[in-house]
């Protein structure tokens, strides 16, 4: 009787899971199975001890008129998108419990179906957890811990990572909170963790990110598969950027765009601000105002790309407005793009970041030799760009470019040799000061068992390629602006 009332009841949930999703509420994730968030948490118990708990926060309600997007570290460990939920993992016993707030009726008329503390089963059994209660519990939960043994509590103490959110961002924004004499709150980790250390001072609280992270740094197929789709789609996004560029269009026409291609194709976001950089604009780095009106000769960055299930990307391709290289703009885009491809050829797994630029430089060198210009400042530039670069191959701790994954700045320290599953871009920046010129080129890189995937190589990047492509015709052509709302 009891194995046909478990059968029933997990019969039951199964229905209502696929009923509401069948109405369009996607109540847990589909891109991964509970197996997968398990063997993450495996991976904290292994960290934590059997004297240890994992606390982690979960993300508040946003402000104002704004999907609820849950942190990368409380979605990493278990999948679940309700707001202001916990998530306790117990190193002795392995068990992970949730915390949510209760049904909220009225919200829930309003705006549809949400996780809370009283769908019990139906959570156990979407995302593998081992219980499920109401927030209201946790202190008390605690309270029992901290009575029974002397305890370290493990939480993260870098800030959470949202919405667009890198974590050098974060800790942007966590600096302009301190500097601004009438703010100066701490962080939302810090507050949890000062209110932690006193509700509870017999706990010992040490610092979660370090193991999150290196449990981050290695992505699984699953991961892999929603960073390649983030990857086709900012692809995209600037191949429809080629065709559409013309002098007389906005740097936000391309902005929009973008944003147009990677929601109809099931993008959850932008994984940042777009880089959209015209002329002289593209001398700042991250120059994201995209107000400029571009004029026949100048040289476009664009440097865009989506939020996929969590899952970032970050590509970046350069062009000409006017659809043809000028004669400066191919002579230092064509020796930039020679010393690119060095880099991506020297890239394999087996090896450090060190003996991959100590080869591409040399393959620079040798196109350095070769070279022409036609200005001093030009070769000025590209002297110290391949100088730069092979100084840079003598710090022991630089890497190629940066991490990418949860987050488009991803975590993660390693030095050591590339290793598969390790996912990220390269991206150096030529430039000539004299003219404030900047020129930088990014792809996706993967790295496998046996060599490495260019995720991005699609995206044209070699002059003659690019000027064909951009005589196709473009979106923002066949859809102009409206004319009583100029910019």
């Amino acid at each position: 009787m009891f194995n046909r009332i478990g059968l029933l009841s997990l019969l039951l949930v199964s229905l209502s899971a696929l009923a509401l999703a069948q109405e369009g509420f996607s109540l847990f994730t589909t891109d991964f199975p509970p197996e997968e968030f398990a063997a993450r948490r495996a991976g904290i118990y292994k960290t934590i001890g059997e004297n240890g708990l994992a606390l982690i926060q979960g993300a508040p309600n946003p402000a104002g008129y704004t999907r609820f997007r849950q942190s990368n570290e409380f979605y990493y460990l278990c999948g679940i998108e309700s707001p202001h939920a916990y998530l306790l993992l117990d190193g002795a016993a392995k068990r992970a419990s949730l915390y949510l707030p209760h049904r909220n009726e009225a919200r829930e008329r309003a705006e549809g179906k949400l996780l809370s503390a009283e769908d019990v089963d139906l959570i156990r059994k979407l995302s593998g957890v081992d219980a499920v209660y109401g927030s209201d519990l946790l202190v008390e939960h605690l309270a029992r811990a901290a009575r029974t043994h002397g305890r370290v509590v493990f939480t993260p103490f870098s800030p959470a990572e949202g919405f667009a959110m890198s974590r050098d961002l974060a800790l942007r924004v966590i600096g302009d909170y301190a500097a601004d004499p009438f703010d100066g709150r701490p962080s939302r980790e810090g507050a949890f963790i000062q209110s932690l250390r006193a509700r509870f001072p017999q706990f010992e609280v040490r610092d979660l990110s370090p193991s999150l992270d290196n449990l981050r740094l290695i992505k699984s197929q699953r991961e892999i598969a929603l960073i390649k789709k983030a990857t086709r789609l900012g692809g995209l996004a600037l191949m429809e950027g080629m065709r559409s560029t013309e002098p007389g269009i906005y740097e936000h026409e391309l902005d929009a765009m973008a944003k147009y291609i990677y929601y109809r194709n099931g993008a959850q976001g932008e994984a940042y601000y777009s880089l959209i950089a015209s002329a002289s604009n593209a001398w700042y780095p991250h120059y994201n105002a995209g107000k400029r009106r571009m004029e026949d000769g100048d040289f476009l960055l664009m440097d865009f790309a989506p939020d996929v299930g969590y899952y970032m990307s970050d590509v970046t391709r350069m062009w000409p407005v006017n659809g043809k290289f000028s004669p400066w703009q191919r002579e230092l885009y064509g020796f930039y793009l020679a010393c690119y491809k060095a880099i991506l050829k020297a890239i394999r797994p087996g090896v450090t970041a060190q003996v991959i630029k100590h080869e591409a430089a040399a393959e620079m060198e040798r196109v350095l030799a070769s070279a022409k210009f036609s200005k001093p400042a030009y070769e000025s530039a590209a002297r110290n760009f391949v100088a730069n670069y092979k100084q840079s191959a003598s710090n022991p701790r630089g890497g190629l470019g940066h991490w990418v994954g949860m987050s488009t700045h991803d975590v993660g320290s390693d030095a050591g040799p590339l290793r598969a599953g390790m996912v990220f871009t390269i991206e150096p920046a030529l430039t000539v000061p004299e003219e404030k010129i900047y020129i930088r080129l990014e792809d996706l890189i993967v790295i496998t068992e046996t060599g490495k995937e260019v995720v991005s190589d699609f995206a044209p990047m070699d002059v003659d390629e690019i000027e064909k492509f951009m005589k196709e015709p473009g979106m923002l052509q066949r859809y102009p602006r409206d004319r009583e709302n100029k910019p």
